[in-house]
This record gives structure tokens, C-alpha cells and sequence, in this order.
């Protein structure tokens, strides 16, 4: 799979958000987005997610044969999208049966985020750091390439942290995509870097190392 990003803009309420932006993504590769708040990084997201359309710009997508972008990617944004009234694993079970091409079982995909033991707890009795991290279990339900992440750190604690870039890394190894937005330092060496600067200068990628 690969994800062609060019010259990509934003106007929300008549308002530019952001322009210029262009990137490129192959198999393996990562993307972490920076910027101040309100700069776009969330819109940016929800554009690749197919959930907004860009001012201008074009997105491409290679490798997937007919499907569309939306439907190689998960996103896991701010809001943990999670029924408080079903268990963690029926969460699970139900985002693996609307995505399709199941992964991991909701109890293995539970026990890999160390929530095992809460597996058939209503999501309502769980913490803001255990809803997090079921959140990200879904990435684990069903096989798709591209994960599109948006603050995936917040709510967790410096063990949840080192978790999520564990399950990060291992998916960049068996060839997945990742493209995060993020205040926080991420332990994905090599990645590379999108600043979104104000609507004045473009915004450009360029190579880092965390």
C-alpha cells in the first residue's frame, strides 16, 4: 500500500485552516503530525478518514485494490467511541463485525492492551486510561494498514505509553502505516515528521528521529 498526500487544504467556516500540505507513505512507514492547537491536525485526520472533504488538494491510495481509503484504515480519534452500556469485548466484537477481516479475538485483542481481566466489564465501571486503551484495541480486531491516530497517548499512563508503542512498532513491521498527531514524543524511530505551520507558510515533512 501506498498514500500519495499533495498540496492538501482545509477552509472550515470560510476560515483556511491549513494548505499546502503533502506527503508520502509506503508500507512500513510512519507519519507523526505536530503542531500548536487548532493548527489542523485532527482535520487532517478526519480528511484522510474520508469523513471531511478537503478544499483542495489530492489523496491517492495504491496498492488496495477497489476499496477506497476508508476502507483500509482504522481511526481512533478523541472520543474513545465506546457504548458504555456493552462490555469491552462486545465493543470489540461489534467494530470487528461492521470492519470486517478479523484480527485478533476481542479477549486475546483485550489481553494485549493488559485489560484481560476486564474483558466482560461494562466499558461505564471503566477508568478514563482503561476506555483508552479498549479504544486502541480495536486496531486489533480487524486487519487494516493504516492506522490514523489522533492524541492515542492522552489518558495513559507511562506503562500504557510504552504498550501502545509496542503494538505501533509491530505493525510498522509486518508492513502497516501510521500517521499520528500528537503534543507528545513517540518512540518510532525513524518516522517521519509533519509541521503544520499557520496558513502564512506551507506546512513540509521532513526526516526525524525520536
Amino acid at each position: 500500500m501506498r498514500l500519495e498526500v499533495d498540496e492538501l487544504a482545509c477552509r472550515r467556516s470560510g476560515r483556511r485552516i491549513f494548505e499546502g500540505l503533502s506527503f508520502r507513505l509506503g508500507a512500513g512507514e510512519a507519519l507523526i503530525v505536530t503542531g500548536r492547537n487548532g493548527a489542523g491536525k485532527s482535520t487532517l485526520l478526519t480528511i484522510l478518514a474520508g469523513r471531511l472533504a478537503p478544499a483542495s488538494g489530492t489523496i491517492r491510495v495504491e496498492g488496495v485494490g477497489e476499496k477506497t481509503l476508508p476502507e483500509t484504515l482504522h481511526l481512533v480519534g478523541h472520543r474513545d467511541g465506546l457504548k458504555s452500556a456493552l462490555t469491552a469485548s462486545e465493543n470489540l466484537a461489534f467494530a470487528r463485525d461492521i470492519l470486517g477481516d478479523p484480527g485478533l479475538d476481542p479477549r486475546d485483542a483485550m489481553e494485549a492492551v493488559g485489560l484481560g481481566h476486564a474483558a466482560d466489564l461494562p466499558v461505564a465501571y471503566l477508568s478514563a486510561g482503561q476506555r483508552r486503551r479498549t479504544a486502541l484495541a480495536r486496531l486489533l480486531v480487524a486487519r487494516r494498514p493504516l492506522w490514523l491516530l489522533d492524541e492515542p497517548t492522552s489518558a495513559l499512563d507511562v506503562g500504557s505509553q510504552d504498550m501502545l508503542h509496542g503494538l505501533m512498532r509491530a505493525h510498522l513491521t509486518e508492513g502497516g502505516m501510521i500517521v499520528v498527531a500528537t503534543h507528545q514524543p513517540l518512540d518510532l524511530p525513524g518516522a517521519q515528521r509533519l509541521a503544520i505551520a499557520p496558513v502564512a507558510s506551507a506546512a513540509s515533512v521532513e526526516e526525524t528521529i525520536w
